[in-house]
C-alpha cells in the first residue's frame, strides 16, 4: 500500500485573489469569488494512478507558440523527504506538446510554509509545431503532481530556511 505522506489545500481567498490579479490584472469580486470558489483539490482519477490531477481553474486556450501562467489555487503539505513533481498531463503533452516551462516542476516540503502560502503555479507553453490550439475546459485536468521520496548525501548539514518560491533558495 502507498504511504500515505500528504494533503491539498486551498490557498486563503486573498493570497489567491492577489496571485490571480498580479497574473490576469484586476478582476472584480464577483469575479474572483466564483473563480476561487470552483477551484478543486487534486485527486488521483483510478486507484492505480500515480499522480494527482490539477484542475484548470477557469478556461484556458493557448494558441501555438503561446505561454501561460497559472495560479491553481493549490498548496500541498507534505512530510519531510518527500516532493511533489508536477508535470503536464501525458494526454495533453503527447497530442499538443504542451510543457511546463521549467520542464519539472518541483514543490518542495518546506515550501507550504512560505509566506506564499506555498501557493503552486503552472508555467505552460504550446511547443505545437502542427498548429493545434490548447482548449481546456474549467476543472478539467491540465497538469499532474506525483510524490516522490528522496534522500540526501552523508555529509549534508544545510540547515537554511525556506521563504518563497523560485530563486529563494539562493538569496
Amino acid at each position: 500500500m502507498a504511504k500515505r505522506i500528504a494533503k491539498f489545500y486551498k490557498v486563503s481567498f486573498e493570497r489567491f485573489r492577489e496571485d490571480w490579479e498580479d497574473t490576469f490584472g484586476a478582476c472584480t469580486e464577483e469575479e474572483i469569488n466564483n473563480i476561487y470558489k470552483e477551484i478543486k483539490l487534486p485527486k488521483r482519477a483510478t486507484a492505480g494512478s500515480a499522480g494527482y490531477d490539477f484542475y484548470a481553474p477557469v478556461h484556458m486556450v493557448i494558441r501555438p507558440g503561446e505561454t501561460m501562467k497559472i495560479p491553481t489555487g493549490i498548496r500541498a503539505e507534505m512530510q519531510e523527504e518527500w516532493v511533489l513533481k508536477c508535470y503536464p498531463r501525458s494526454g495533453l503533452g503527447f497530442k499538443y506538446r504542451l510543457q511546463l516551462n521549467n520542464t519539472v516542476g518541483i514543490i518542495d516540503s518546506d515550501y507550504f510554509y512560505s509566506d506564499n502560502e506555498g501557493h503552486i503555479f503552472a508555467k505552460i507553453t504550446n511547443d505545437t509545431n502542427e498548429g493545434k490550439i490548447v482548449d481546456i475546459a474549467a476543472g478539467t485536468g491540465f497538469m499532474q503532481g506525483i510524490f516522490v521520496e528522496y534522500g540526501i548525501t552523508v555529509d549534508d548539514d544545510v540547515t537554511s530556511v525556506r521563504n518563497g518560491g523560485f530563486g529563494s533558495t539562493t538569496k
